[in-house]
């Protein structure tokens, strides 16, 4: 197995879950339950499903080396859809956090991409 450490993309989707987890920090008491536990699962699930994505045995064997990426993509997703509802909220934290989810994504999509060429694979399949 390819060590997923070595991977960029883990490098920027932990350094994302750490400035997560840090900004979280400072959110109200009632929201431990809320958005600072939605945004959390969201970024740390971004980390934590690259090292499956990395075997290289799986990228031989199974289209789950496709659907990874994309299930990593929608997890930002929903991390942007909670830090937007945070920002709405009168966090202002959202810049601190934004350009790394941009640059995640860019990496996921080649990610996707690689992928999808060595399977040959469609997006809709």
């Amino acid at each position: 197995m390819k060590d997923f450490r070595n991977l960029k993309v883990w490098e920027k989707a932990h350094a994302m879950a750490l400035k997560v987890y840090k900004i979280t920090k400072d959110f109200p008491r009632d929201e431990l339950y809320g958005i600072t536990s939605q945004m959390r699962k969201a970024a740390v699930s971004v980390q934590t499903t690259l090292p499956k994505a990395a075997d290289a045995e799986l990228m031989e064997t199974s289209h789950d080396s496709f659907r990874l990426p994309w299930v990593q993509r929608m997890n930002l997703s929903i991390f942007c859809s909670s830090q937007g509802i945070s920002y709405s909220l009168g966090d202002k934290s959202y810049m601190e956090v934004n350009s790394q989810v941009v640059e995640i994504k860019k990496m996921l999509s080649s990610l996707i991409k690689s992928v999808s060429t060595h399977l040959r694979v469609t997006p809709d399949r």
